[in-house]
């Protein structure tokens, strides 16, 4: 598949994860029963799921590897706290408090992503 293609599809993937993030971020602080919907268990995996394969043939098709890129590394890291935090803030945190703190670290850590991903330094200014 032709890079262009697999980083449009990306880039378009990172906007919806983000929207959807978010969405089900301000549905959880409100307690709105929406987060329980069949819909918004099931599209955010799947477009993250399309997000990650696009990563991925990105780096095949680019032939780059990970481990000799420290950028991409950061993103790979990042994208593991992303997940982790996400997890907290919608799922598994035990207050308020704490989902909310988790959600704003997340939406943080999401831009540092964003930001590697834009200038390829792993401290971007």
């Amino acid at each position: 598949m032709d890079y262009s293609i697999l980083l449009g599809l990306h880039r378009l993937t990172v906007a919806i994860s983000l929207a959807l993030f978010v969405l089900r971020g301000v549905w959880r602080m409100l307690d709105s029963p929406m987060n329980d919907r069949a819909w918004v268990k099931i599209v955010p995996h799947v477009n993250d799921t399309l997000l990650l394969l696009a990563a991925i043939g990105m780096l095949i098709v680019a032939g780059l590897n990970p481990l000799q890129h420290d950028w991409i590394m950061a993103k790979i890291i990042g994208l593991i706290l992303y997940i982790l935090l996400g997890t907290l803030a919608i799922k598994r945190g035990k207050t308020a408090v704490q989902r909310n703190l988790a959600f704003f670290a997340a939406l943080a850590v999401f831009a540092y992503i964003v930001k590697v991903a834009l200038t390829k330094q792993v401290m971007p200014l």
